[in-house]
């Protein structure tokens, strides 16, 4: 597959306000601070499609951006974020899951992992959720630039046994990086299947 137009559409604070459900539909989502904002724009080729911030947990609003006129790619806000109060996070998840239950078109979600670290609780957590809800979905391990090669495959590895204890196999992953373009091909092709499938 081949972006070649990219644009944003609106930002929703619930999933009854996203544009009409007419189009195929990919989401992202993951820890703040995990790297999405760059991932997306790595992936469109676009810049400053989706805005980077420097204070994690700063997306707290669901933004779709129509890529080539098709389909949609959906920024879903940051989860994990400390500072954030018990309000917020019961927000946080009354929206993100009213969103997953409700928005028929969504084909896909891919959830992005930090590789620089072992597997995380809420992490965990929400690959069980999405097991148990019977939801597809792909992970994303970003940032792979960062570690050594030694510590990146003792993560992954890590990620791969934990998931091992409660799955018969290992989720679909693809390791990148917004950095060095890596991953990028791979995801670009997956997402060219999915819409094949749906059409």
């Amino acid at each position: 597959m081949e972006i070649t137009e990219a644009k944003f559409v609106k930002s929703s604070p619930n999933h009854r306000l996203c544009p009409e459900a007419k189009l195929p539909e990919f989401a992202f989502i993951g820890r703040s601070n995990v790297g999405k904002s760059s991932l997306i724009n790595m992936l469109t080729g676009r810049k400053g499609l989706a805005k980077i911030s420097g204070t994690p947990g700063k997306t707290t609003l669901i933004n779709h951006f129509l890529i080539n006129e098709s389909w949609y790619l959906v920024d879903l806000p940051g989860y994990g974020f400390a500072k954030t109060s018990k309000k917020n996070r019961e927000a946080w998840e009354k929206m993100i899951f009213d969103y997953f239950a409700n928005r028929e078109n969504l084909v896909n979600t891919f959830i992005l992992i930090d590789s620089r670290h072992k597997p995380l609780a809420n992490d965990l957590e929400l690959i069980e959720w999405f097991g148990e809800s019977g939801l597809p979905f792909v992970l994303l391990f970003t940032k792979s630039d960062k570690p050594n090669q030694k510590e990146l495959s003792r993560n992954l590895k890590s990620y791969r046994d934990t998931l091992l204890e409660s799955w018969e196999e290992p989720p679909l992953s693809i390791v990148t990086s917004s950095a060095t373009n890596k991953g990028k091909e791979e995801v670009l092709n997956l997402l060219d299947q999915f819409l094949e499938s749906v059409q």
